[in-house]
């Protein structure tokens, strides 16, 4: 998520759609120039960070800002690079069996966490036994996991991971932080993991301060780097620096200042200065995954009548609310997967959209006929007023001018909507008591089973994602993660065109990460969860 996280989003842009594709390429020709120069070992990479985190244990969080730091100090067992293969990582190599019901991994020796302890068979089962255990309050990284019937650790180098029924998403969910393996040791004595977290991986967490940042350092005798790295051995910076800078302004002038090398969430207004400047770039990626999305809670309120959600989601017009906040630098959703997650149902376009007059036939054959004074819908004496919760730490400025734009036009409906800003603690807790109409959220993965964590009923909150709080869809959701490719491909197309038809959501636009940065800094890759990987990075002089 990885989630982007609870009510939603990284800031982030890119020009027109139609430039998106050369900005890509711009930015992949700037990152390829590290071909050619020698990586120069030493110094602090300081990155600006337009959100932030509350928790930094990847296992129990699904943040994307946890991912980005977190990527530097956690291993995985297997690695998955740009091209989408698979290559090893703390898992030498592996075999899967006929049915993907068994997997069987096989370590690489002397690997060793920062505090000493052997990263071994017994310590890749604690982590994954931690993650499956309900007091852990682990829903992300579990739902990665998928439904597994044990884990044996048979000897000190063998990790065994078995199903009751075939799992074919387990690499990918692997390869991604969230189930990186931390210290056993570690995580036995913590009586909270919220702010720490020791993992095997390059750098050391040092500090996380929330609302502030977190400092790395690097791991002298590292040399067990994924397979998909450029080099071996230790990274090449001394330390990494994230900052929490939310002020766009702020973190502007620190990138154009030389203050920070790096910033994520360019402001779309900025976008153009930043690429014109000569000594800065922008680099973009595309978001697998779940789309930036509403998501309309069915469970309570006027969205538990399919006619009102249809009518909402007709009454916003996507195209025009997106441009409006993100000045037409990221492409509006169409669907509630993205373009480039596998099994995408591209037809899902053409079935929906902005439609002010079918909203108001839908408003009025559900009832909500009347209007008062100001124009907001009536039925049996109760205003047509939904409320959208999100936590305001999560929100970047462009999502707000987003939802301002949205409930300015589902009020040409009749819709009363408002906009509830929280902080992380009041978010999930009115999640948790359902004291809500809706959220928005995006999540981050290559992989379709993303709609499980989404949109199964085991994931409704506290216990996860599915804000919408659905339940029709668990056995298709269930049944797509052991099906044959032909067969998953047919029940992700059936869900996706169920998702649409039924509004349990309506798709805004599609997150893209964006890394502005200075020329100097070189050898960055891209993770397939859209995040970028530091471990072969270096400033140039």
């Amino acid at each position: 998520m990885g989630r982007a996280v609870f009510g939603v989003s990284l800031r982030s842009s890119v020009r027109a759609v139609v430039a998106l594709s050369f900005l890509s390429l711009a930015g992949a020709h700037a990152w390829a120039a590290s071909e050619g120069a020698k990586p120069v070992d030493g110094g602090i990479l300081k990155v600006g960070l337009g959100t932030d985190t509350a928790i930094i244990d990847p296992s129990i969080t699904g943040s994307s800002i946890t991912a980005v730091i977190t990527r530097n100090i956690v291993d995985s067992l297997v690695g998955q690079a740009e091209d989408n293969s698979f290559t090893p990582w703390l898992a030498e190599r592996w075999e899967i069996n006929g049915d993907n019901t068994v997997y069987t991994f096989h370590l690489r020796p002397g690997v060793t966490f920062s505090d000493g302890t052997p990263l071994d068979a017994a310590a890749v089962k604690y982590n994954f036994d931690r993650i499956l255990d309900p007091k852990t309050t682990s829903s992300y990284a579990k739902s990665l996991l998928g439904p597994i019937d044990k884990i044996e650790a048979p000897n000190a180098n063998t990790v065994v991971i078995s199903y009751r029924q075939s799992f074919a998403p387990l690499l990918q969910g692997l390869s991604l932080p969230y189930l990186g393996i931390q210290s056993p040791t570690y995580l036995q004595k913590a009586t909270s993991t919220t702010n720490t977290v020791i993992g095997s991986g390059a750098y050391v967490l040092d500090s996380f301060v929330k609302g502030n940042g977190s400092k790395l350092t690097r791991r002298a005798d590292y040399n067990w780097g994924p397979g998909y790295a450029a080099h071996k051995g230790p990274a090449h910076f001394n330390e990494i620096d994230f900052k929490y800078l939310p002020e766009a302004s702020v973190r502007l002038g620190a990138l154009a200042s030389g203050q920070v090398d790096a910033i994520d969430a360019v402001p779309p207004a900025n976008f153009r200065s930043v690429q014109s400047n000569g000594k800065l770039q922008v680099v973009t990626k595309e978001n697998p995954g779940v789309t930036s999305a509403f998501l309309l809670n069915i469970s309570k309120g006027p969205f538990q009548d399919i006619k009102v959600r249809q009518a909402f989601q007709s009454a916003v017009n996507v195209a025009a609310a997106v441009k409006a906040a993100y000045f037409g630098t990221l492409k509006p959703a169409d669907n509630i997967l993205a373009p480039s997650t596998l099994y995408y149902e591209s037809r899902l376009g053409g079935k929906w959209g902005f439609d002010l007059a079918k909203a108001n036939r839908l408003l009025d054959e559900a009832g909500w006929k009347e209007k008062d004074a100001d124009g907001i819908r009536k039925k049996d004496g109760q205003r047509l007023t939904l409320h959208y919760v999100y936590d305001s730490a999560q929100v970047g400025d462009s999502d707000i001018t987003l939802a301002q734009a949205a409930q300015y036009q589902v009020r040409q409906a009749g819709f009363d909507l408002q906009l509830d800003p929280t902080d992380a603690g009041g978010f999930i807790a009115r999640a948790n008591a359902n004291d809500y109409d809706l959220v928005s959220l995006y999540y981050v993965r290559a992989e379709p089973d993303i709609l499980r964590t989404v949109f199964h009923s085991a994931y409704a909150p506290p216990n996860g994602a599915n804000y919408a709080r659905i339940n029709s869809l668990d056995e298709k959701l269930s049944k797509a993660i052991g099906a044959s490719d032909a067969e998953r491909k047919r029940l992700y197309a059936e869900i996706q065109t169920e998702i649409i038809d039924q509004a349990y959501a309506v798709p805004r636009y599609v997150a893209a990460y964006q890394l502005g940065a200075s020329k100097k800094l070189l050898g960055i890759s891209w993770a397939t969860n859209a995040k970028p990987n530091f471990y072969d990075a270096w400033l140039n002089p």
